[in-house]
């Protein structure tokens, strides 16, 4: 089956970490620019950071640089937010996505909650 799955968030207190993972099945994500994405109650989606397959080239939000990495294992088929210096801001349901670079297909993980208490 054709798929992302998430794992990782969860409740963690202002100024702390966490890591949310991606695994692809059925799929590799060789080819694929992959992106992090949030959304927040009452706001729309936002793109969080993104990598680029050729040459591994990162973009990020302003509000999270310097404090938020992307990145893609091979080995694992995943990708993968490391998130630090959390601030309650940062509350939100995080969305992986993968899309190939050349047809544009996509994939969507299921969403996990992120939530940063003050």
């Amino acid at each position: 089956q054709v798929q992302l799955v998430q794992s990782g968030g969860g409740l963690v207190q202002s100024g702390g970490s966490l890591r949310l993972s991606c695994a692809a099945s059925g799929f590799t994500l060789n080819n694929y620019i992959v992106s992090w994405y949030r959304q927040a109650p009452g706001k729309e989606r936002e793109l969080v950071a993104v990598l680029r397959p050729a040459g591994g080239q990162t973009n990020y939000a302003d509000s999270v640089k310097g404090r938020f990495t992307i990145s893609k294992d091979s080995v694992t088929n995943a990708m993968y937010l490391q998130m630090s210096s959390l601030i309650p801001d940062d509350t939100a349901v995080y969305y992986c996505n993968a899309q190939h670079l050349f047809t544009s297909i996509e994939y969507w993980g299921q969403g996990t909650q992120v939530t940063v208490s003050s």
